[in-house]
């Protein structure tokens, strides 16, 4: 083995020809028309595009959250379309992490609860996810507002804490769809630096969707989606 291939980081994400098609009735629409993406460890990745183009449907597929019409995407080394869904649900909480442009938190839960249930759904006690969550909140700057139901929470501050959330688990690689559509300015770009300094230290790839060039700018690579197609935008 040559010390290129013993370098080369692992591939996190692997999708080879993925095609979607969406059906109904007489409409047949293929939205993804042959895309191959890896995504290797510690890497981040922008892709560009305008509204409808397929960016949402493709993070949706690499995160097993819908299946591919045909074509083939792996995890980890693990084929998605050979899992039943409960395999894929396992699969997601050990190696996915995820934010959108809303929050998603559970409006019942205190911030610290609520970046704590990732670790309860896989089976670890209060007491440790407790901890984890704790230890994440003063991550992204937020210890203070522990007990704090996310109705109490400022759109920054919210999204801060899905973002502990989505990365509590330590994933593989975190998949953020629009992560700061709904912020100002100021606080996108707080959000941003976040991201990218959790990206550096913990190694886990990241891959955006975003409308934002300066948001894509601050990745090492960058894509975009166009009738279907993934090509380099770098």
């Amino acid at each position: 083995m040559s010390d290129n291939q013993q370098h080369q980081p692992a591939a996190v994400i692997e999708a080879s020809a993925v095609c979607k098609r969406f059906r109904q009735g007489k409409l047949d629409v293929e939205v993804l028309r042959g895309i191959d993406f890896t995504v290797a460890a510690g890497e981040s990745h922008a892709i560009l595009g305008t509204s409808g183009a397929g960016k949402s449907t493709l993070m949706h597929l690499l995160g097993g959250l819908d299946h591919v019409s045909s074509g083939e995407i792996r995890i980890a080394g693990q084929s998605l379309t050979s899992l039943s869904e409960a395999e894929l649900g396992r699969l997601r909480n050990r190696r996915l992490g995820f934010i959108y442009q809303f929050h998603h938190l559970l409006p019942e839960f205190s911030a610290q609860e609520n970046i704590a249930m990732p670790l309860l759904i896989r089976g670890e006690s209060f007491a440790a996810a407790g901890k984890q969550a704790q230890e994440w909140l003063a991550r992204v700057g937020l210890e203070s507002r522990a007990d704090h139901n996310p109705g109490e929470l400022s759109g920054g501050e919210r999204q801060r804490v899905a973002l502990a959330r989505a990365l509590v688990t330590r994933p593989d690689c975190l998949l953020a769809d629009e992560p700061t559509g709904n912020l100002d300015q100021q606080t996108a770009t707080q959000m941003l630096e976040l991201m990218l300094d959790l990206n550096r230290q913990i190694d886990t790839a990241l891959v955006v969707v975003t409308h934002d060039l300066a948001i894509a700018e601050r990745m090492q690579h960058r894509w975009r989606m166009q009738d279907g197609l993934l090509a380099s935008a770098s």
